[in-house]
């Protein structure tokens, strides 16, 4: 049984560790919730861009338009953007959204190869004999959209190089506090009549036969609106796994304070047995030596 100085040692150090996870669960409560406002303030915008995409999509001949919208009819090659974190204390944060991928391609037939945005699901690939062939790591805490558009603009040039035929991104989407859900959407080509994420299919509206002129162009429009779309798809799909990361590290750490105290709780019954019988033990031992030494007074 370990002694009361090694049990009081521990104690304190089970102590210190509860304050730090205690610590680090109220600043990712503080991180959730900037991460939810600022992907709450993409969504009118991506909302717009949305509607006008499908309508231009829904025009005759609409997938010539632009190589964004064509469909390929040989898949050659896969693309996946795998969106981790670069830290741990997750709880399963990271090893979940790397599971969810690797099954949804298991059973693929092609090459699939990836690009890691954070550094714990680089490490899990690379560690799983996965093609990177590009990472992004140490995005800022509150990332923009100009730090997460050169992710954007690689998948981009390499799809309309040909070099792969279609693009997804895998990402956890943030529900609520409790409850975030990994995901694998396809990114290129595009779909417009798929809803993207936290976007909600708009009110159906009488059948037309009526032709809008653009101005610029079609081919123009989209020219300038595809690129920033998809660009906008993946810095929300971003924005939405920071918020899990976050909300995941929260519990996790609510968890571990959680459970230091009941191991506090634990060590502090123990270390108090144990100092009640080490002076229990004093007390008899003093007992004994008075006793011996009346009894020696009395031979005397």
């Amino acid at each position: 049984m370990a002694s009361i100085r090694e049990m009081r040692n521990r104690i304190r150090s089970v102590k210190n560790l509860s304050q730090v996870t205690k610590a680090l669960e109220t600043v990712s409560a503080s991180k959730v919730r900037r991460a939810v406002a600022a992907y709450s303030q993409t969504l009118p915008y991506a909302e717009k861009a949305w509607k006008l995409l499908l309508h231009l999509a829904r025009q005759p001949g609409s997938e010539t338009l632009h190589p964004l919208l064509t469909r390929r009819e040989t898949v050659r090659a896969i693309l996946v953007i795998l969106v981790s974190s670069d830290r741990g204390l997750a709880g399963a944060y990271n090893v979940n959204i790397v599971r969810h991928t690797l099954q949804a391609f298991r059973d693929y037939d092609v090459p699939v190869e990836y690009v890691a945005v954070g550094r714990k699901g680089e490490t899990m690939l690379l560690r799983r004999g996965r093609k990177v062939i590009a990472d992004f790591t140490g995005l800022p805490a509150n990332p923009r959209f100009v730090d997460c558009a050169p992710i954007g603009q690689l998948v981009i040039d390499d799809f309309l190089s040909g070099r792969y035929d279609q693009v997804y991104i895998a990402y956890t989407e943030f529900i609520n506090m409790l409850r975030q859900e990994p995901r694998v959407r396809r990114l290129l080509p595009l779909e417009p009549e798929i809803v993207p994420m936290g976007m909600h299919q708009p009110e159906a509206t009488h059948e037309t036969k009526a032709v809008f002129t653009y101005e610029p162009g079609h081919v123009e429009l989209l020219n300038e609106i595809l690129p920033r779309f998809t660009s906008l798809q993946i810095y929300r799909a971003i924005l939405s796994a920071v918020a899990s990361e976050h909300a995941a590290r929260m519990v996790a750490m609510r968890n571990a304070t959680d459970n230091a105290r009941e191991l506090i709780a634990g060590l502090q019954l123990d270390y108090n047995k144990a100092r009640q019988q080490a002076i229990t033990s004093d007390m008899l031992d003093i007992s004994a030596g008075a006793e011996a030494l009346a009894q020696k007074s009395a031979e005397r």
